[in-house]
């Protein structure tokens, strides 16, 4: 089998919020940004990676969902437990001193963890925590 990861879901409250982290301050590449029904679905991507997006998307807007899940998915997006993106680059402390000048919500410096990796966090402007790694 030939199976690649084409695209994930990651839940926004504020498109415009979302739309300047991912692209201003990730340098992700804008591939859609689709209306419907009020609502706004931002598809963002790396440069030179066509093959891997992120898909931006309101919470909790799935029929099947109830109304009680859609109360926790707000206060678990709030809180900043609801959703996790692992991210990889070559040059961590440069990627996290970009992510310090544009005020992102820096949740843990760069560290060398006791599993072998260096990484550090900062949350979204929806609250996800966003993990980068460096490459080694």
């Amino acid at each position: 089998m030939d199976i690649t990861i084409h695209a994930s879901f990651l839940p926004q409250d504020d498109p415009d919020a979302a739309l300047t982290f991912y692209r201003d301050t990730l340098g992700f590449e804008v591939r859609k940004d689709v209306g419907y029904e009020g609502m706004r679905w931002i598809t963002v991507g790396p440069p030179g990676q066509p093959q891997t997006s992120i898909v931006l998307h309101p919470p909790a807007v799935d029929p099947g969902i109830t109304d009680d899940e859609r109360r926790t998915i707000t206060e678990m997006m709030a809180k900043g437990t609801y959703a996790t993106l692992l991210l990889a680059t070559k040059d961590l402390d440069g990627a996290f001193e970009r992510l310090q000048a544009r005020d992102a919500e820096v949740v843990q410096e760069p560290t060398e963890q006791p599993y072998g990796i260096r990484d550090c966090a900062v949350r979204d402007p929806a609250g996800n925590l966003i993990r980068l790694q460096e490459l080694r």
